[in-house]
């Protein structure tokens, strides 16, 4: 493969990604759902390429023909299947640079409740990948137990964090849970926005929104994904002058640093697993939570010693989204359908079976852990649980417009504690070594152990914050 093609499978991506965009603007269901430009263009590509397309045309065009990969060709294929697992540690390292880093006691204070409903809805997804494994997935369709793991992979953690885990699966023998947790995070993204709605329309029937009575307060540009002229501010503040260095650069300087901080941790694990116990448990992390890691560690260092503040958090997200949606497109585009329609039955099975877990959380659990404005805080975590953080903050801001209520401050300090475990975390990244290694039923014991740990303070504790709330 030549430089040429890998630069050039790069640009054709960007196609996609317009297509995708095209797509959202001119039909109207897509906008009314708001589905993302990038898992439209994925969708795209998926159709137009080799899997589907190709399969179509190969028999009348013959081997030597172009159009044998459809629109797509394989080289193109090759290089898109290795960027997920490049970009979610572009992701992941930007969790936390140019944040201002609270004091634990005020993380606390803010996100106590909404952190113990986030841990009960993740580890949850655990419990009941683990049930629907052992009891059906296991025995009746030979399915390994690490396929337990994949609701909370999958939906918690998102199309990046499943593409990440794509070289650990292969170490356990089971590459196939690449495509299905790939195709688990689509379901769980749609499912998100289908269902949040769905569920906020409820919540406005039954008078469990606070600041919001209707849900049509939408603007035709904001449902194409057009930001309103009136809204229109600059994204990227130029902390540094361009005949010195362009500020976008110095940004992608500051997140490549973050991913070689993790990367230095994770080498610096396995060296000394390796060393003081002989193991190779460390071997199967992969690199993104340790990216996330090396975030805080520059973010802290930067803190002390930046007195100029260079970094830009505007400056950051733009570098995560644009890494995202790269990922999403090149993710879904590559996704296996053949792997998907082996394991059909199983797939919708842990699909239905995550879906319901996070309607189960919102309808029940939530409103007795979170002490106030809980359909608001409840929201954000369903939409986080089912896809990307991006998803939860939508949704919040459907239900909460002008950001009175105190969702979106409770929900972002709850990140601080609640992303290093799970979403992509250590625990996301350790589940399949650990189901590997030790087994299922380990496994499910230690995620109903620390199920309960939400779970317990929030319906004894902070459920009853009410009173004096």
């Amino acid at each position: 493969m030549t430089p040429n093609q890998i630069g050039f499978a790069l640009l054709y991506l960007g196609l996609f990604l317009l297509i995708g965009k095209w797509l959202r603007v001119k039909v109207k269901w897509l906008q009314n759902l708001f589905v993302p430009s990038s898992i439209i263009g994925g969708f795209v590509a998926l159709l137009v390429g080799p899997q589907v397309l190709g399969k179509l045309l190969a028999p009348l065009v013959g081997d030597a023909s172009f159009f044998v990969d459809g629109v797509i060709p394989s080289t193109f294929i090759t290089v898109w299947k290795a960027l997920p697992g490049l970009m979610i540690n572009v992701v992941f390292a930007t969790l936390f640079l140019g944040t201002v880093l609270p004091s634990m006691k005020k993380v606390w204070r803010l996100a106590g409740p909404q952190l113990a409903f986030g841990w009960t809805v993740g580890f949850g997804q655990y419990v009941v990948g683990m049930i629907v494994t052992l009891l059906v997935l296991t025995p009746f369709f030979g399915l390994p137990p690490i396929v337990g793991s994949l609701i909370e992979i999958a939906f918690e953690g998102g199309h990046g964090t499943a593409a990440g885990m794509a070289s650990t699966f292969e170490k356990m023998g089971f590459s196939d849970g690449y495509d299905l947790s790939i195709g688990l995070a689509t379901v769980g993204l749609l499912s998100g926005v289908i269902f949040g709605m769905i569920l906020i329309n409820w919540a406005v029937r039954k008078g469990h929104t606070k600041e919001i009575k209707n849900v049509e307060g939408f603007s035709d540009l904001r449902k194409k994904g057009i930001m309103e002229f009136q809204n229109r501010e600059p994204g990227i503040t130029m902390t540094v002058r361009a005949e010195s260095i362009e500020p976008l650069s110095l940004h992608f300087a500051f997140v490549g640093l973050a991913i070689l901080v993790g990367w230095l941790i994770l080498k610096g694990l396995v060296f000394g697993e390796e060393m003081l116990f002989g193991s190779e448990l460390m071997t199967y992390i992969p690199l993104f939570p340790l990216a996330m890691i090396g975030s805080i560690i520059v973010q802290a260092i930067f803190t002390r010693m930046d007195s100029t503040e260079l970094m830009d958090r505007a400056t950051v997200n733009r570098i995560q989204g644009f890494a995202l949606d790269i990922l999403i497109v090149s993710a879904i585009g590559t996704i296996s359908l053949e792997v998907l329609g082996t394991y059909m039955v199983p797939f919708l099975l842990l699909a239905a079976t995550g879906v319901a877990w996070n309607i189960f959380s919102v309808l029940v659990l939530a409103p007795r852990i979170l002490p106030t404005y809980w359909f608001e805080r409840a929201i954000g975590d369903f939409g986080q649980a089912t896809g990307v953080t991006a998803t939860g903050l939508l949704l919040m801001r459907v239900v909460d417009p002008e950001n009175k209520t105190p969702a979106f401050e409770s929900f972002g300090y709850k990140q601080l504690i609640f992303e290093p475990f799970l979403g992509g975390g250590f625990v996301t990244a350790l589940s399949v070594p650990f189901i590997f290694k030790l087994g299922a039923v380990p496994f499910l014991i230690f995620a109903i152990v620390m199920l309960l740990i939400g779970l317990i303070p929030g319906l004894f504790y902070f459920g009853k914050m009410k009173e004096s709330a």
